[in-house]
Parts: structure tokens; C-alpha cells; sequence
């Protein structure tokens, strides 16, 4: 019974990695990338999905829950996985310990990035705005720490969706395996470039 139940809890949590966060992260960074276009066309980008109706309750059970259900079970596997990089040096034991590895620095940044941006504008003490970011990002600090943060959650992201493909059974052969290692290269680097970009901007305007 215990096997079955923790069976079905790292299934969800595979899913959930995927759907809805990882499809919430390129949507979030998509929307941020309107700030290389301008002030004006990210405040309404931003201005837009702050407006959809039920932001709140989306946010809570879109976006909140699962993110807190995929991040507790996630620090669960870290612990009791075993990591052996050094001994069985091949590619995708070292794919398994950074996806353990950026699983907790994603986990610290979603934490800040949330208490200073979505926190502080539910409290009022700042306002959804292309200043906001660009005020934080000018700290050469706090962009490092969001260059990191968002390598990190792009990697977990990328990464976790080849690991679903094959515990959900999509990709089953060594051939499909191979192609869908490519295709999540592919997604790391563009999703990479998108926040990258975007960071670089706030932060120099450039």
C-alpha cells in the first residue's frame, strides 16, 4: 500500500512539474520578455494577466499549490535519493544529481521572488510595474541571484520534462529517449534566452 501511495505521489509530482508550473514558468517569462520591447509594453503585459478574472483563486490553485505540493516532495526525493555522479559518470546520472541540485536553489529563489514582488504588491508597498524589477535588478547582487534562479527553474523545468516523458511512458525506447534529450536541450536554451534577456534589460536597459 505505502509503495502504491508513493508511486502516485511522485506521478503527481512529475506532473505537476510539468503541467501546470512548468507550462506557468515559460508563460511568466514569456510575458516578462515584453519588457525588451519597452516600459510601456511590459506594464501592459504585466497589467493584463493581473487583470484576468479569478486572479487570485488562479493563482492559489494554479500556480501556489502546486508549486508547494511538487517543492515539499521534492526536497523528500533529494534526501532520501541517491546520487552517485562520481562513480556512474554518465550523462544522465549527472542530469539526476543537478535536477536535485536546482530543485533547491529554484526553491529559495520562487520563495524571494515571491515575498518581493507578489507579496509586497498584496501589501501594497509596491506596485506591478516595469520599475519594480528594474529597482531590484539594479542591485548587482540581486541580478546574479536572478541569473541563477532563473538558469536554475529553466534547467528543473527542462530537465523534469525528459524525466516525465519516460515515467509516464511516452518516451520508451533509447531513439525516443535520444530525441527527447535534444528537444529538452533546445527548450533549456530557448526558455533560458527568454529570461536571460529580460533580466539583462531591467537591469541595463539593453
Amino acid at each position: 500500500m505505502a509503495e502504491h501511495r508513493e508511486f502516485f505521489s511522485r506521478r503527481l509530482h512529475s506532473l505537476l512539474g510539468v503541467i501546470p508550473i512548468g507550462i506557468f514558468l515559460v508563460q511568466h517569462l514569456v510575458v516578462n520578455h515584453f519588457a525588451v520591447y519597452g516600459e510601456e509594453s511590459f506594464n501592459k503585459a504585466a497589467g493584463f494577466m493581473a487583470g484576468l478574472p479569478f486572479v487570485l483563486l488562479l493563482e492559489t490553485f494554479v500556480i501556489y499549490l502546486p508549486i508547494l505540493f511538487h517543492a515539499v516532495l521534492g526536497v523528500y526525493i533529494v534526501f532520501v535519493a541517491r546520487n552517485n555522479p562520481r562513480n556512474y559518470g554518465y550523462f544522465r546520472n549527472w542530469m539526476f544529481y543537478l535536477q536535485r541540485i536546482t530543485g533547491i536553489i529554484t526553491l529559495v529563489f520562487i520563495a524571494w521572488h515571491v515575498w518581493e514582488t507578489r507579496i509586497q504588491i498584496g501589501m501594497g508597498n509596491v506596485e506591478l510595474n516595469y520599475s519594480l524589477m528594474e529597482n531590484i535588478l539594479s542591485n548587482p547582487f540581486m541580478f546574479w541571484f536572478y541569473i541563477i534562479g532563473v538558469i536554475s527553474a529553466v534547467f528543473h523545468f527542462s530537465n523534469g520534462l525528459w524525466s516525465f516523458l519516460v515515467s509516464w511512458g511516452i518516451t520508451q525506447s533509447p531513439k525516443s529517449q535520444k530525441i527527447a534529450t535534444y528537444a529538452t536541450v533546445l527548450v533549456f536554451l530557448a526558455v533560458s534566452y527568454l529570461g536571460v534577456r529580460t533580466l539583462i534589460q531591467f537591469a541595463y536597459g539593453a
